[in-house]
C-alpha cells in the first residue's frame, strides 16, 4: 500500500499506541481512534466495547487498515485466576470482535495488524527461534496462541492479517524500563535470578518503524517478530544498563523472592526467556535504527557517552 491511508487504531492510549498515533499522523495518514464507551468523543472516534461485544462496524467500512493494540496489561498485578481471565478475555474477545466485524463488511480494510508477543514461544532457554517456531507452554504461550487465532475471521475474508509479536519494548515513557531505573540509579540494580534467561528487546522507535513497514508492505503476513536482531541475556542487560547509568549492577534479585512476591508471573515474565530473531523483517529489508542495546538505551534515556 502507498499514499496517505485511513487507519483505525485500538489501544491508542497505551505505550505503543500513544506514540504510534502521532507517528502515523505526521506521515500524512488519517488516524481514527477505536475508543470505549464514553471515551469516544471526537467525530472521527469509532466506539466499541469488547466486553459487551459492541462495535460501530459501519465506521470501519472503506478504511485502509486497522491496527489492534488494545488489551489488559500483563505486568500490572499478580496473576490470580481472575486476573488471568481478564487478561485473556481482553485480548481474545477484542480481537475476535474486530475480526468478525471486518469480515462482515462490504469494503473491508486491506490489512489488520494485531498485537501479539514473543511469549508465544514459551521458555526456550538459549535456543535461537524465528517465526516458524512452534508455540511453547504456559499461560503466556497459550494466551498468544488463542489471541492470534481470534483474528481468523478476518483472514478468511481475505484481509491480510499480521501478528506483531513484540519483545520487551524499551521506552522511558512506560513499560519495563522505567521500573528498572530507580533501583539502578540507587546502586541497587542487578540481574534477575541467574541472569542467564534471554531477553528479546526492541527500541520504541523501531517498533514504530516495524509497524509502519508491516502496514505498507503487502508481502508481510502472518507472524512477524518485532524484536531487535541482538537479544541479550538478562545479566548482560543489567550490565549494559548499569554502564549507561554509570551505576553498579551487582545486586541480583533472587528467584525465590520473585516467586514469593509475584508467583506464576515471576516464572513466565521475569525468569523465563526467549532468544528471538526478527527473520521476516530482516528478509523483507527492514533496517533497524537501534540494533545495539547500549546505543538504544542511551538514545531512549538521553545519556551520552563519557568523553
Amino acid at each position: 500500500m502507498s499514499g496517505p491511508l485511513q487507519i483505525a487504531v485500538s489501544g491508542i492510549s497505551g505505550l505503543i499506541g500513544s506514540a504510534l498515533g502521532p507517528f502515523l499522523a505526521a506521515g500524512g495518514h488519517g488516524v481514527r481512534r477505536l475508543a470505549r464507551g464514553r471515551e469516544a468523543r471526537g467525530e472521527t472516534d469509532i466506539a466499541w466495547d469488547p466486553a459487551e461485544g459492541r462495535i460501530e462496524a459501519a465506521q470501519l467500512e472503506g478504511l485502509d487498515a486497522v491496527i489492534h493494540l488494545a488489551g489488559e496489561s500483563i505486568g500490572s498485578g499478580r496473576w490470580t485466576n481472575a486476573r488471568k481471565t481478564a487478561i485473556r478475555e481482553s485480548r481474545t474477545r477484542g480481537t475476535r470482535l474486530i475480526s468478525e466485524a471486518l469480515g462482515g463488511l462490504g469494503m473491508p480494510p486491506r490489512v489488520l495488524l494485531c498485537a501479539s508477543a514473543v511469549g508465544f514461544y514459551g521458555d526456550r532457554k538459549a535456543e535461537e527461534i524465528d517465526e516458524d517456531a512452534k508455540p511453547g507452554r504456559g499461560f503466556l504461550a497459550d494466551l498468544c496462541r488463542d489471541w492470534e487465532r481470534a483474528a481468523e475471521p478476518a483472514a478468511r475474508r481475505g484481509i491480510r492479517v499480521v501478528h506483531l509479536r513484540f519483545g520487551v519494548v524499551l521506552s522511558k515513557l512506560g513499560g519495563a524500563l522505567p521500573r528498572m531505573l530507580t533501583p539502578f540509579r540507587l546502586g541497587l540494580g542487578g540481574r534477575v535470578g541467574t541472569g542467564r534467561q534471554w531477553m528479546s528487546w526492541v527500541a520504541l522507535e523501531d517498533v514504530l518503524g516495524a509497524v509502519h513497514f508491516a502496514l505498507v508492505h503487502d508481502t508481510m503476513a502472518g507472524a512477524v517478530n518485532v524484536v531487535a536482531p541482538s537479544a541479550v541475556t538478562n545479566g548482560e542487560f543489567a550490565r549494559v544498563l548499569g554502564r549507561v547509568l554509570r551505576r553498579p549492577a551487582l545486586l541480583p534479585v533472587p528467584a525465590a523472592v520473585l516467586k514469593l512476591v509475584l508467583g506464576e508471573m515471576a516464572d513466565e515474565l521475569l525468569l523465563a526467556g526467549q532468544r528471538v530473531i526478527p527473520r521476516r523483517l530482516q528478509e523483507a529489508g527492514f533496517r533497524f535504527r537501534h540494533p545495539d542495546l547500549e546505543e538504544a538505551l542511551r538514545f531512549e534515556l538521553g545519556v551520552s557517552r563519557a568523553l
